[in-house]
């Protein structure tokens, strides 16, 4: 419903931004922490972030990701979800992704289903692998990145293959676009092929991120901004740092009548 609290939910460096492309772009543990409360003072209830090595590539080592959510905690207590990613990136294989979860057993996660959805993993795997998160009440977001994906998971969830729990949807627009441009217009085939109970958001590429956000949010979804996929404002300038997306996508959830989530609400809302 419209009238839900938006769920907005911070990507502030993603796997491959570097101070080239931005110079406030967080690398670092501290820089995390530092940007995580910015976002969280201008809307965010939620962090999705990814952790460097000392070289600055993308790293799923549990820990370097237990050093980043220890600073990041300390920075925010308890008023923010922190969500890991298990991206790929090009580095890793499903297995090595599925490890890094299992063992760093995080409060939230986000998982790529084409990338765990392999021959070598199966559906036996990814039955256990899903059955433990729901088991150990992970917040599982589960990225897809067209209808194939999404048909899929509807599969997987039919099947018994995915059992029932409280499962969060990313439907991510313009992946595969010439360009990798995001248009609000992507959002149409997900919401018309989405026909489970899953609650769901969006992220998007480039300038259009704000527009594509709106739209989700009028359509009583939610949100993911950031500079992991986006550095422009709604004007087209450059954003002097994450926390500009997030107060954009709060101003247009006021637009809407749609008040904020806080963590204490996507916490009950997923977790219980």
């Amino acid at each position: 419903m419209p009238s839900t609290p938006l769920i907005i939910t911070s990507a502030p460096n993603g796997a491959y931004k570097l101070h080239s492309d931005h110079p406030a772009v967080p690398l670092t543990p501290s820089a995390l922490a530092v940007t995580a409360r910015q976002c969280l003072d201008a809307g965010a209830a939620m962090l999705h972030l990814h952790i460097r090595d000392a070289q600055g590539h993308h790293s799923l080592d549990v820990e370097g990701y237990r050093d980043a959510l220890s600073a990041v905690r300390a920075a925010v207590g308890d008023q923010m979800v922190l969500q890991v990613t298990s991206e790929a990136a090009r580095v890793y294989h499903a297995p090595a992704q599925i490890a890094m979860v299992r063992e760093l057993r995080p409060e939230a996660v986000s998982v790529g289903l084409r990338e765990v959805d392999q021959p070598e993993i199966g559906e036996q795997g990814l039955a256990d692998f899903f059955s433990w998160l729901a088991r150990e009440r992970v917040m599982t977001q589960v990225i897809l990145y067209d209808n194939a994906d999404l048909l899929r998971w509807q599969s997987l969830r039919e099947r018994g293959v995915v059992p029932e729990a409280p499962w969060f949807l990313l439907f991510v627009l313009g992946r595969y676009t010439a360009g990798q441009t995001s248009s609000p217009r992507d959002l149409v085939p997900f919401v018309h092929a989405h026909t489970g109970p899953e609650p769901w958001a969006v992220c998007a590429f480039g300038a259009t991120e704000h527009a594509c956000v709106t739209a989700a949010a009028a359509l009583g979804g939610h949100v993911r901004v950031g500079f992991e996929n986006n550095l422009q404002l709604k004007d087209g300038s450059r954003a002097p740092h994450n926390a500009a997306l997030v107060a954009q996508a709060a101003e247009a959830a006021a637009s809407l009548g749609r008040p904020l989530a806080t963590a204490r609400h996507i916490r009950e809302r997923f977790v219980g």
